[in-house]
């Protein structure tokens, strides 16, 4: 008689959360096909929408629009940025439709860029990781050729300063390869968002000042000095600034784009720092050292 196995509960993983570009996107082609907002995101978080969803939901709790928006939890950094937009864009009276068509295109550049990057950091700090266990391999290897690596670094007077120096080395190394990192990703936030925030309220008709002001209430930042020194050539020179903005934001994302290469490629040399002051000493002190006071402990005990 055969018997039944206990069935076990599949565990369902949580919808993936749509990058904000296309959600983004989405909207814009549903505004402009007539459907109010309200309604736009009701439609997107029946789909399966997880940020539409939230933003649905604080929205039925009472929550202004822009504030649902700036609130949600999933990528906080885009979506306050989109929320932002869309204040800006309601409260100057922008086309709401062709700005998130820009600021989709914004998004999904930005993060293009950023994808670029994480793959072009994920090789050096990768390599740099498993270099970091050489010296913990180092311990193995002794056991592994027969010798009490373990006895002597704890016994021995000399292996425990071995022992001490060559953990210290160890997290040492590791702090500096994850500093080096760390400086090597990209900021968060789009670059020259100032400037496309701006080119919305300026499609809304309002003045440069009345622009600046809207952008400052919703973002809480003034614009860059780049920024203004745009806004300051576009009065002088007395033509629109919303291309002038457009297409300044556009190279800005552009360059963050290669700074970010060029700080991934640097990355693979400076992480060679580390390796070669704390990692090998490290390596030398927990293989190697026992290692060696081993064999002279043997040869004493043998004279």
């Amino acid at each position: 008689m055969s018997t039944l196995l206990p069935l076990r509960p599949v565990r369902r993983s949580s919808p993936m959360a749509p990058p904000a570009a296309d959600t983004v996107l989405k909207l814009a082609v549903l505004l402009q096909a007539g459907v109010t907002p309200d309604r736009a995101w009701e439609h997107l978080a029946e789909t399966g929408d997880v940020a539409a969803r939230t933003i649905r939901d604080r929205r039925l709790q009472g929550s202004p629009l822009p504030a649902a928006i700036s609130g949600t939890g999933t990528g906080a950094d885009a979506w306050r940025e989109v929320g932002a937009a869309w204040e800006v864009a309601t409260v100057a009276g922008a086309p709401l439709a062709p700005s998130l068509r820009g600021l989709a295109a914004a998004l999904r550049d930005a993060q293009e860029a950023a994808d670029e990057i994480r793959v072009a950091l994920a090789e050096p700090t990768g390599t740099a990781r498993l270099i970091g266990w050489l010296p913990l391999l180092g311990i193995g290897l002794g056991l592994l050729l027969g010798f009490d690596t373990i006895g002597t670094l704890t016994t021995h007077p000399v292996g425990i300063a071995c022992l001490v120096g060559g953990g210290v080395l160890v997290l040492v190394a590791r702090r500096w390869t994850t500093a080096l990192a760390r400086r090597a990703r990209p900021p968060a936030g789009i670059p020259g968002l100032d400037g496309e925030l701006l080119a919305i309220a300026l499609s809304g008709g309002v003045s440069i000042e009345r622009a600046i002001a809207l952008v400052v209430a919703a973002s809480g930042e003034p614009p860059a000095p780049a920024t203004a020194g745009l806004l300051d050539l576009s009065r002088r020179a007395g033509v629109p600034a919303v291309e002038l903005l457009r297409a300044a934001a556009a190279l800005a994302r552009h360059q963050a784009r290669v700074e970010g290469r060029l700080r991934a490629a640097k990355l693979a040399t400076r992480l060679l720092l580390p390796l070669g002051v704390c990692t090998l000493p490290a390596f030398l002190l927990l293989g190697v050292g026992p290692m060696f006071l081993s064999v002279l402990s043997s040869a004493a005990i043998s004279l």
